[in-house]
C-alpha cells in the first residue's frame, strides 16, 4: 500500500511540475573575446586576444520551473581558437581555429519575468572544421581540414554568466581540455609536430544576445501578411 501511495505521489508531483513549467525556445548569437594558455617546448607563448563575430549561432530550449529557477539546453555553433607568436620557429604569428558544435546544460536563478538572472553549467563541443594560418618572412600560409586530427575531437568546458533585462548577457567560459592534439605529427616540418605544445587551453568572455523565437516568428508572420495584403491591393 505504501509503495502504491509513493508511486502515486511521484506521478502527481511530476504532473504538477510539468503543468507549472514554462517551456520556450531562444535564438542567440555572441561576440567572442578569446585567449589561451599555450605552452610550446616548455615555454609560455605570448598570445593576443582573438575577437570573432562570425559564425556564432545558438538555439536553446528553456524550462522555467518557477519565476526564480530553471534550466536550459540546446545546440550552438561557434568559431573558437587562439593566436600566438612562436619565436622558436621564427614565425611572426600563428592562428589556430575550429568551428564547433556544442550542447550545453545550464542551471539559472533569478527573476525570469524581468529577464534578469545568473546561470552556469557545462558544455561538450565537437570540433569539426580546423584552419591553421601562419606568417613567415612577410608571407601568409594556411591550411584547413574537416574533422582534423590536429585537434581533439571533443572538448568539455564550464561556463557562467549573467542575463541582463534587455536581452544581452555576459558569459565567461573555460575549456577543461587542450584544443590541439599533441599526438599529431606530419612529416619532418616542426610546424606540423604538435608534440611541441604542452598546453593549449582556451578561455573567453562573450557578449551574447538572446531573442525569444516566438518574437522572430511574429516579425516574419507580420512581414508575410503585409506582403500578402500588398499583392491583394
Amino acid at each position: 500500500m505504501r509503495k502504491l501511495l509513493f508511486i502515486a505521489a511521484i506521478f502527481l508531483f511530476a504532473g504538477n511540475v510539468q503543468s507549472q513549467t514554462d517551456v520556450y525556445s531562444i535564438s542567440s548569437g555572441e561576440l567572442i573575446f578569446g585567449w589561451a594558455d599555450v605552452e610550446s617546448d616548455g615555454q609560455n607563448l605570448a598570445n593576443n586576444m582573438r575577437f570573432t563575430a562570425f559564425l556564432h549561432l545558438g538555439q536553446y530550449v528553456h524550462f522555467d520551473f518557477s519565476n526564480a529557477i530553471g534550466i536550459y539546453s540546446g545546440v550552438a555553433l561557434r568559431n573558437i581558437g587562439f593566436i600566438t607568436e612562436d619565436d622558436a620557429l621564427d614565425l611572426e604569428k600563428e592562428k589556430h581555429r575550429s568551428y564547433t558544435l556544442g550542447m550545453p546544460v545550464a542551471l539559472k536563478l533569478g527573476s525570469f519575468r524581468n529577464n534578469t538572472y545568473i546561470y552556469g553549467g557545462a558544455e561538450y563541443e565537437l570540433l569539426f572544421h580546423y584552419k591553421y594560418k601562419y606568417w613567415e618572412d612577410g608571407q601568409k600560409y594556411k591550411t584547413s581540414e574537416w574533422f582534423s586530427n590536429r585537434t581533439n575531437r571533443f572538448v568539455p568546458s564550464l561556463f557562467a554568466g549573467i542575463q541582463l533585462p534587455k536581452g544581452l548577457n555576459l558569459k565567461f567560459k573555460y575549456y577543461l581540455d587542450d584544443f590541439l592534439n599533441t599526438d599529431f605529427k606530419k612529416g619532418d616540418n616542426p610546424r606540423n609536430d604538435y608534440s611541441r605544445f604542452g598546453k593549449t587551453q582556451m578561455f573567453h568572455v562573450s557578449l551574447c544576445w538572446q531573442i525569444n523565437t516566438k518574437d522572430i516568428r511574429k516579425v516574419w508572420d507580420w512581414e508575410y501578411e503585409s506582403e500578402s495584403m500588398a499583392r491583394i491591393k
